[in-house]
C-alpha cells in the first residue's frame, strides 16, 4: 500500500485524503537532508529496500566486529528501526561484554595459580576454538533468519531491542 510522500498517509485512491498531494508527487522538502526523512505511520511494515543490506545480511555483520558493529547498527537509521536487527545488535553486545568477562576471570584464576597456566594452555585452545565456532554459527543463524537467543544474553537482549 503507497504512502503520501507529504505526510505518510496510506493513499487508497489517486490523491491522498490527508492533505490532498497526488499519489506519485514528491516530497516538498530537499532531497537528502534529514528534514526530508518521514517516517511511514506507526504499525506500517518495516521496509528494507531503501537500506544498503538486507536484513539478514544486517543482522549476521551486528556479530562480525563484537560490541563494535552491535553498537554501529544501533546507531545506523535504517537498521536501528528494524527490531530484528535491534535484536541481533543488543545479543551481539551482550554476548561480547560476557565473554571479555568470562576470559578476565580465567586470567585472574590463572594469575593466582601460576603453576597450573601450563596445564591448562591446551584448554585454553579449546575454549578459544569453542567461541569461535559459536560466533560463527550465531552469524549462520542470524543471517537464515532465524533469532537465536542465547540462553543468559538473549532475554536481555530482547528487552532491549523492544524499547
Amino acid at each position: 500500500m503507497p504512502f503520501c510522500a507529504n505526510c505518510g498517509t496510506n493513499i487508497t485512491g489517486t490523491f491522498c485524503p490527508n492533505c490532498g498531494t497526488p499519489a506519485g508527487a514528491q516530497s516538498n522538502a530537499a532531497p537528502n537532508t534529514p528534514s526530508s526523512f518521514t517516517p511511514p505511520p506507526q504499525g506500517a511494515p518495516y521496509s528494507s529496500q531503501s537500506a544498503g543490506l538486507s536484513e539478514n545480511a544486517a543482522c549476521a555483520l551486528c556479530y562480525l566486529v563484537g560490541f563494535i558493529t552491535g553498537i554501529l547498527f544501533l546507531v545506523m537509521a535504517p537498521y536501528n528501526a528494524n527490531p530484528r536487527v535491534k535484536f541481533h545488535a543488543w545479543q551481539s553486545i551482550f554476548m561480547n561484554i560476557a565473554w571479555i568477562a568470562f576470559w578476565m576471570a580465567i586470567r585472574v584464576i590463572t594469575n593466582m595459580a601460576n603453576i597450573f597456566a601450563i596445564v591448562l594452555l591446551p584448554l585454553y585452545a579449546l575454549i578459544s576454538f569453542a567461541g569461535f565456532l559459536f560466533w560463527l554459527f550465531l552469524m549462520y543463524k542470524a543471517y537464515q533468519g532465524e533469532n537465536f537467543e542465547i540462553p543468559v544474553v538473549g532475554p536481555f537482549a530482547r528487552q532491549q531491542a523492544a524499547k
